[in-house]
């Protein structure tokens, strides 16, 4: 299972906001049970995001 193309869209945004405001990025994960990407940002930011391309901080 691969993520959707909304997902990486997400992701991408979510990336270039986080290197904008000078954060690494620590963790990056597919989880293939639910579906969802989670990305961890800087030591306390975490974002999941959904199928649809939603995401959650």
């Amino acid at each position: 299972m691969e993520p959707t193309a909304d997902q990486l869209k997400e992701l991408y945004r979510v990336c270039v906001m986080a290197s904008n405001l000078l954060q690494p990025i620590n963790v990056v994960r597919f989880d293939e049970r639910v579906k969802r990407i989670f990305v961890l940002v800087g030591e306390t930011i975490e974002i999941e995001i959904y199928p649809n391309g939603r995401s959650v901080v």
